[in-house]
């Protein structure tokens, strides 16, 4: 197994155990998230977001499967269950990853699922209806990033 490969294994394996120190740690000081949620995340931010996920606020369940690796990127597939946290409804998310690496950690991180399709199970009718538009998905990420500011702070203080 390539090194990068056992990174990703150890990154996913500490989110199914709730450990979102663990998963922060296999980040890059200079590293970068994304997904349809968190557009645009620094290394500071992505690690917690991770923490924030792993703080036991809600309850997560994750598989993770088809992880391959390179020295320069990698690949995996995972999915997480869980009720989404303002409206109680279960969400089942399917997403695919992209890693790079560097210095053994990681670089960039990009997490691709079908934002409608995650409406839809975290809305309820109105993701069905507007999950799909421009104003939905920027008032998600809004949200999103609020959450994450306020995590952050309250960690800081």
């Amino acid at each position: 197994m390539h090194a990068n490969e056992k990174l990703i294994n150890d990154f996913y394996g500490a989110f199914q155990k709730g450990d979102g120190d663990a998963m922060a740690a296999c980040y890059h000081d200079d590293a970068t998230f994304r997904d349809p949620v968190f557009p645009n995340l620094s290394s500071t931010e992505v690690k917690a977001m991770w923490r924030m996920f792993c703080s036991g606020e809600v309850e997560v369940k994750v598989e993770y499967s088809d992880v391959s690796c390179t020295e320069s990127d990698g690949r995996g597939h995972w999915e997480a269950h869980y009720p989404f946290r303002t409206t109680g409804r279960p969400v089942h998310n399917c997403i695919d990853a992209a890693f790079t690496f560097k210095d053994g950690k990681i670089l960039t991180h990009v997490d691709t699922f079908p934002f409608w399709k995650w409406t839809r199970m975290a809305l309820g009718a109105p993701g069905l209806l507007l999950g799909w538009t421009p104003l939905v998905r920027k008032k998600v990420q809004g949200l999103a990033k609020k959450s994450l500011d306020e995590f952050i702070a309250k960690q800081d203080a």
